[in-house]
């Protein structure tokens, strides 16, 4: 097998999700977000890992993910069985249903969040072709409180309420929203956003409705402290409060603007003290070779070597989801070392300058994120060798985006091994 993979942790993630279940109790349940494979790191590692450690609640994006999320419940049984028996996780599909899934959301046990009517629509029909008796299919309504993504405004969440009336078969199991500035620290945002939450949950109440989850916040909201707020908010309308960790489950602490990180939180210190990354993504050198003073490297010759070199080169490319603009600008690691990247990154192979590092050989792993130690000779007896490291943070701030991106764009043809 071409030798670029990434390691998956399956330990790591496990003792994340507990950290991060600790944190929230006993104000609020949460749900381990595991939307876009797991964001990269792979589903069918990181579902039942999660699971063992403790979630109830799964978040996935699409009906497909939710599939392939019940396909690998964590027990030897039929996953209808463990859905009746309430073993099996709820696992909650955030972006929705489109046309012609509903059938699907119905055979797989999942959660739908709805906010378009034409969704209801789907949902209805699905569920009286199955024969589903009234109030038997839960959903979650997601409220727009001021992104202007996903949900439905709190001026015309009547309109679908008024489709969840007594004889329907979907039930309003919860309400949700997305806080998308729980990372500053004046609050402000978050609160005009609890605020306008607030007003709508009246609303529901006026209408007759009840739900039983209040689905607020991500990992930047948990480790802020913010689940007690969240908390308090679903208690005065009689519901039970869920915060949906993504990033920090994988290990990864979110960062937050200056102000906030001053005032040093104490789920934030304790999350940096205790999250560790559940991914290494790695490769191997395939070849090592010395150049002249002069030679090209790479398309379009964007490094011309100054002096002799000895360059090495790595079977990863911007297919694998090595960004191309990493090409001269960033560091992978071999031998325990830093070896800058010369040239473009191709769409399979990259080449890096190893002239300064001592014993460089095709079949060398190579960390693109993650760490390494250098290798320690016999001569110097034992002892712990210094160790680099690569993180997802680095690789956004060379390419001007986000660890989100980084991880989700790991290609699918990189294998994903539990280690």
């Amino acid at each position: 097998m071409r030798p670029c993979w990434v390691e998956i942790s399956a330990q790591a993630i496990e003792d994340n999700f507990r950290f991060l279940k600790k944190l929230a109790e006993p104000h609020a349940e949460a749900l381990a977000v595991l939307k876009a494979n797991a964001y990269g790191h792979s589903l069918a590692i990181c579902a039942p890992a999660v699971v063992r450690a403790g979630a109830s609640w799964l978040g996935v994006n699409s009906v497909e993910e939710g599939a392939a999320a019940r396909a690998v419940c964590p027990a030897n049984a039929d996953c209808d069985s463990l859905i009746v028996s309430g073993i099996a996780p709820h696992i909650l599909v955030i972006g929705g249903v489109f046309a012609g899934q509903s059938e699907a959301v119905i055979r797989h046990g999942l959660t739908p969040v709805i906010w378009e009517p034409w969704q209801l629509d789907e949902l209805e029909a699905a569920a009286h072709a199955a024969g589903i008796e009234a109030g038997s299919l839960p959903v979650h309504l997601e409220i727009d409180t001021g992104m202007s993504r996903q949900g439905v405004s709190p001026e015309n969440v009547g309109s679908i309420l008024a489709r969840l009336a007594p004889g329907s078969p979907l039930r309003l199991e919860g309400v949700m929203t997305h806080l998308f500035a729980a990372d500053e620290a004046d609050g402000r945002v978050n609160a005009e956003q609890l605020a306008r939450l607030d007003e709508t949950l009246d609303r529901i109440e006026v209408a007759g409705q009840f739900a039983e989850w209040l689905n607020v916040g991500n990992s930047a909201a948990l480790l802020s402290g913010q689940a007690r707020t969240i908390a308090e908010l679903a208690a005065r309308h009689g519901m039970k409060a869920m915060l949906r960790p993504g990033l920090a489950l994988y290990g990864v602490v979110p960062r937050f603007d200056p102000d906030f990180e001053a005032m040093q939180p104490a789920g934030l210190t304790a999350a940096r003290e205790t999250l560790r990354p559940v991914l290494e993504w790695k490769s191997q050198v395939v070849g090592v070779r010395d150049v002249e003073a002069g030679a090209q490297v790479g398309y379009n010759g964007t490094f011309v070597a100054t002096e002799p070199m000895r360059l090495a080169l790595v079977a990863i490319g911007y297919a694998d989801g090595l960004d191309r603009k990493l090409g001269n600008r960033f560091d992978l690691l071999v031998r325990g070392k830093c070896a800058p990247i010369v040239g473009r990154v191709s769409m399979d192979q990259t080449v890096i300058d190893v002239t300064e590092i001592a014993g460089v050989a095709a079949g060398d792993e190579v960390v693109i994120i993650g760490a390494q130690s250098s290798p320690v000779p016999k001569s110097e007896g034992p002892g712990a060798p210094g160790e680099e490291r690569i993180t997802a943070f680095d690789h956004a701030a060379a390419t001007d985006t986000i660890p989100w991106e980084v991880f989700t764009r790991i290609g699918a043809r990189v294998e994903r091994r539990a280690v």
